[in-house]
């Protein structure tokens, strides 16, 4: 839990992350920095497809709506959080010398946004209205 919580504190103080290892190449920090941009685009796409759900498909079910909803919205907060400890990790792992961090993080949300839109199939096929 001591770890996790050093992880967390770094996210609100990245010049702490500097006074470990050597500065890599500023082409690799760069990297860093544009995959976690595209990992806040997709949790933000997310956020906004489940507002999309529960505001734009008012004629679904209630549950089957409010359900696919919480999901998007769910995942999309997720891989905001999930953007900001992999940045953190992968930039402490660079200037240390180390591998990148491997994450199971991509294969979930991945699953997950499979899930949601296979529930999203069924409801057009067969048009589940409140």
């Amino acid at each position: 839990m001591g770890a996790s919580l050093r992880g967390v504190r770094l996210w609100f103080a990245p010049a702490r992350v500097r006074e470990e290892g050597e500065t890599p190449d500023y082409r690799f920090s760069l990297a860093n920095e544009r995959t976690f941009l595209a990992w806040l685009r997709t949790g933000l796409a997310l956020v906004g497809g489940g507002f999309a759900v529960d505001q734009f498909l008012p004629d679904l079910r209630w549950g089957v709506r409010v359900g696919l909803a919480l999901a998007l919205l769910g995942a999309g907060a997720l891989c905001a959080l999930r953007a900001v400890n992999h940045w953190v990790r992968c930039e402490r792992a660079m200037r240390r010398g180390e591998d990148l961090p491997v994450s199971r993080f991509p294969a979930v949300l991945g699953l997950a946004v499979g899930l949601v839109a296979f529930a999203m199939v069924l409801v057009v096929v067969f048009g589940w209205t409140g």
